[in-house]
């Protein structure tokens, strides 16, 4: 008889974490099913079975591995009850053969790593492109040696012309798709020489996008604005709040607390790459925040929108940050109509204006400190947008004559 079992493998990966597997033991032989998921060893508990509660993942995990647990007995079961003997290694064949060659096996593995990394802006976002992906298909599984350029053209026709997509969200539903595949390939799920993207094949190529960022003179006009509603001035608030400080996303100003001013600086945590910030409060700031900190309600946080929620809670943050900036972006387009401005607005519009106002004033390294960019050519790459004086002169060099 076969048994099932799941259990922490003790070879680690590159991070220091250890493989989650479900082993397969029959006649003293044992073949291991990698579930591919990683967690630290003193998360793992072996007396159970499963992960500690003090994994902040730890309820999804565990629901994971009941589902895989499931799928591994249930073919055992269906092996057992057949006449002729099979091997742990025929066994494990089957569980392989029937799951690990489908894209979508692959893809809900993407998934789970991304809230295991609490992206839960990214897995919503990423979830409802398989999800069309799917429709496209018209099934829910896709064999990776079917999974073609073909069908890749296919779907990238069927986004432009029936879902009327720009093609900027085209490109990243096919570097979805990509990234799914490699996964499959650094897993061994799939042969590389199947893979359908480069040269020759499905290339991807990222179209050059316009970012448009507000004037000196429009932002003074959202400085000075006079006639609005009180949540449309708060709303400003918080898009100046994001401007002063180089363009700081709008999760991050949410969660700004008044403890994180010090000394006349600020200093936090950016929530996307968790680098460590610090910069000086501007003056302009310092007045915006004399009045939440006069009508604050909530000892802790600088603006409310978020002070009923769990801040512990990833994904509660993130679900309502999402719902909280479609406010905020509804609110600052009615205003900014009424104030005159014919310029597209959002919050994310305050970083580009940073950078629309900074141009080539400002040395391209201080800005990369200032955007908290990772890498010197992400902040050329982004600057470059808002960087028009070379381009401009050479053209009156040549059509300025008498």
């Amino acid at each position: 008889m076969a048994t099932v079992r799941v259990v922490l493998r003790k070879k680690k990966n590159k991070a220091g974490l250890y493989p989650i597997a479900v082993r397969i033991t029959k006649d003293r032989k044992s073949s291991y099913l990698n579930t591919g998921q990683y967690i630290d060893e003193k998360f793992w508990d072996e007396k159970n079975r499963n992960v500690r509660k003090s994994h902040p993942n730890s309820k999804v995990l565990n629901n994971f591995i009941i589902i895989k647990v499931a799928e591994a007995n249930d073919k055992v079961l269906k092996s057992e009850m057949k006449t002729e003997y099979e091997t742990v290694a025929e066994i494990k064949d089957k569980i392989v053969v029937s799951k690990k060659l489908d894209f979508f096996i692959v893809a809900d593995m993407h998934l789970q790593n991304l809230k295991n990394r609490n992206k839960h802006h990214q897995y919503d976002t990423e979830f409802g492109r398989l999800k069309k992906f799917k429709e496209f298909l018209g099934k829910d599984s896709l064999p990776f040696n079917r999974l073609n350029v073909t069908i890749l053209k296919k779907f990238e026709t069927y986004l432009l012309h029936q879902k009327k997509l720009s093609p900027r969200t085209v490109v990243n539903y096919l570097i979805l798709i990509r990234t799914i595949y490699n996964l499959a390939i650094s897993e061994s799920i799939t042969d590389r020489g199947l893979y359908p993207f480069g040269k020759g094949k499905m290339t991807i190529r990222i179209p050059e996008s316009q970012k448009i960022g507000f004037t000196i003179e429009e932002i003074q006009i959202l400085e000075n604005a006079q006639g609005i509603t009180e949540a449309q001035q708060k709303a400003i608030h918080i898009w100046l709040i994001s401007f002063y400080f180089a363009g700081i996303r709008v999760g991050d100003v949410l969660k700004l607390k008044w403890a994180d001013f010090n000394d006349g600086r600020l200093l936090y945590r950016m929530n996307k790459n968790s680098k460590l910030v610090s910069l000086k409060i501007p003056e302009k700031a310092i007045e915006i925040f004399k009045y939440y900190k006069d009508q604050s309600t909530n000892d802790e946080l600088v603006f409310p929108q978020l002070k009923d929620v769990n801040l512990s809670n990833t994904e509660e943050v993130s679900k309502r940050t999402q719902s909280i900036t479609r406010n905020l972006n509804r609110r600052l387009k009615i205003a900014a109509k009424q104030l005159g401005i014919k310029k597209n607005i959002s919050m994310h519009i305050a970083r580009h204006s940073f950078g629309n106002i900074s141009g080539d004033k400002i040395p391209i390294q201080m800005l990369q400190k200032l955007y908290r960019h990772s890498s010197v050519t992400t902040t050329i790459r982004y600057q470059a947008n808002f960087i028009h004086k070379d381009a401009d002169e050479a053209l009156d060099s040549v059509i300025n004559f008498n």
